[in-house]
């Protein structure tokens, strides 16, 4: 079985080992999905192995970490109606491409298909899948899943022609948390988000990872995001509440104080969002507690 409607999106950077062995798991998918590979600057190695042991991959080559934005410039090259992104430390289950463009066929107000995570080595699910599952956002009765407020980028399946319209993932924002800003602007394009419990993804985390930087980052983000899209006084709560929650160190400190630094671009781009996605952000705030405190402690 072959399925040309979705190509497969991967950013990376020094994690060559990796990368090699989620691009093994692609080229086995029977999807035989095309593939890019935007090569985030490595030094190790990565883009001479690609091309070496994987020579259809189509790779990228910026010359610098562009992060998030890595996956900007491999959209450019995608000409199926559907990308699918995937992580260099995480890969896609035979059969789930095909069934997250069998629902974008099904449902043509459906902006993205996100997949349950099974941790690797253990075969265990993630523990933000019980929160997919349990999402409180309120969709329509044709949404074949769970509606979602957001979503995560290693786990999506979503239609090229919106994510190019809206923009993409934000260049300010690099990586930590970058998909939130994204979700939400699909919302006021008039998309909806879901979650399919069978459709799966595998992640075995890498250790070639600086997970106080993502966490600072991410909380950075995360107030970005809040005052660029959400109406004062949600943003101010928001903004309150993180301060009390986040861990009282170095990382948290600099990750306020880099977000109000930006505060003139943030006011020059600021662009509150619709009532009715404001009201779907307003329900997913308590339910968020969980995945703030397991997120921004590392």
């Amino acid at each position: 079985m072959t399925d040309p409607r979705t190509t497969v999106v991967v950013i990376t950077h020094n994690r060559r080992a990796e990368l090699l062995r989620t691009l093994g798991h692609l080229a086995g998918l029977p999807e035989q999905p095309r593939v890019i590979v935007t090569d985030n600057g490595s030094t190790d190695g990565t883009a001479e192995a690609v091309a070496r042991h994987h020579p259809g991959v189509r790779l990228l080559r910026p010359g610098r970490n562009l992060g998030a934005i890595g996956r900007n410039l491999a959209v450019r090259e995608v000409r199926t109606p559907y990308v699918a992104f995937c992580d260099d430390d995480s890969w896609w289950s035979p059969g789930s491409l095909a069934g997250a463009a069998d629902l974008l066929d099904r449902h043509p107000a459906l902006g993205s298909v996100t997949a349950r995570i099974i941790v690797e080595p253990d075969g265990t699910d993630d523990p933000i899948v019980r929160e997919l599952r349990d999402s409180p956002v309120p969709g329509p009765r044709w949404l074949p899943g769970p509606a979602l407020g957001s979503f995560l980028a290693a786990a999506t399946v979503l239609r090229t022609d919106a994510f190019r319209t809206a923009g993409g993932f934000h260049p300010k924002l690099w990586l930590g948390g970058e998909e939130e800003l994204l979700a939400a602007d699909l919302a006021a394009d008039g998309w909806w988000l879901t979650y399919a419990d069978h459709l799966t993804i595998h992640h075995q985390a890498s250790t070639a990872r600086d997970p106080t930087l993502r966490r600072r980052h991410g909380i950075r983000n995360t107030l970005w995001f809040t005052w660029l899209r959400r109406p004062a006084g949600p943003a101010l709560r928001r903004t309150l509440d993180l301060a009390r929650t986040v861990p009282r160190d170095t990382a948290s400190l600099l990750a306020f104080a880099e977000a109000a630094a930006a505060l003139p671009w943030v006011l020059r781009e600021r662009r509150v969002l619709p009532h009715e996605v404001e009201s779907r952000l307003r329900l997913l705030e308590p339910s968020r507690r969980g995945s703030t405190a397991r997120r921004y402690t590392g």
